[in-house]
């Protein structure tokens, strides 16, 4: 049921949302996430199996393209709320296993790295 209505709540929100591109800002925020999920030697768990954080980007990516396909990404939360939390198939949260720390879940190793990530690209502005 909890999936049926996930389903009808994410059906609603790509109907409503504009069809207009991501936000480049957004869209650079999103990958340089990413890219940190890449380099960062620790693993991702989807659907009970492990992945090295390039194969995540990889599939983080092409879940990316399929929600911008129907409608705008307004921010990096959005997408991690929508994509890169939880399976879409089975409805299992996504984990992130780095060295020999316990696993955690993705939603909440993404959201860390943006916090971390955000005042590196602000300072680097003029």
């Amino acid at each position: 049921m909890n999936r049926f209505i996930l389903t009808i709540v994410c059906a609603l929100w790509w109907a409503i949302s504009s069809a207009t591109p991501t936000a480049e800002p957004v869209r650079a925020e999103i990958e340089a996430l990413l890219a940190k999920l890449q380099a960062s030697g620790c693993q991702f768990n989807r659907n009970g199996s492990w992945y090295t954080g390039a194969e995540a980007k990889d599939h983080l990516l092409r879940k990316l393209e399929y929600i911008e396909d129907k409608g705008t990404v307004q921010s990096t939360e959005q997408f991690v709320e929508l994509a890169a939390s939880k399976s879409g198939l089975s409805g299992k949260p996504y984990q992130v296993k780095c060295g020999s720390e316990s696993p955690v879940e993705s939603q909440l190793w993404l959201s860390k790295q943006l916090s971390v990530l955000r005042p590196l690209s602000s300072r680097s502005k003029p």
